[in-house]
């Protein structure tokens, strides 16, 4: 672990009392560790619009059922397999599947294999929770 530094913030009154309503809801030990996550979030963000290795995950929610939609998401997959490092099928109930899929890579390409799959007919639900490698923060 890096070197701790301490800094001070002014803040509006009632902007700080926001912030700490929400620390203490979303149970946060102290400010610190809340300011931390917003700063690295921030930071990770910045990575996704550069020119760096990213990773994150697409979640699909999808009907089995649909004629041809399993080969669909399998042949998408197949032609960004470069980017995908695992993939985890999850059977929610009769009808409906939830794949996860985790990527790594280059941002524009993961956000095109996200659009890809997202766009197939009969996915009820797809999302991109972008992360980090963890090498710039």
């Amino acid at each position: 672990m890096s070197e701790l530094t301490r800094f001070s913030v002014s803040l509006d009154k009632e902007l700080l009392d926001k912030f700490d309503g929400q620390i203490e809801s979303d149970r946060y030990p102290t400010r610190s560790k809340a300011i931390a996550d917003l700063i690295r979030s921030k930071i990770v963000a910045r990575e996704w619009v550069g020119d760096g290795e990213v990773a994150g995950a697409i979640i699909i929610v999808y009907d089995h059922h649909k004629h041809g939609l399993t080969n669909s998401l399998t042949s998408v997959q197949h032609e960004y397999y470069k980017l995908i490092i695992s993939s985890q099928h999850v059977h929610l109930d009769h009808d409906n599947c939830l794949e996860i899929v985790v990527v790594k890579g280059d941002a524009r390409e993961i956000e095109a294999l996200a659009r890809a799959l997202k766009v197939i007919k009969g996915v009820k639900h797809s999302s991109l929770s972008m992360a980090t490698t963890g090498t710039s923060i």
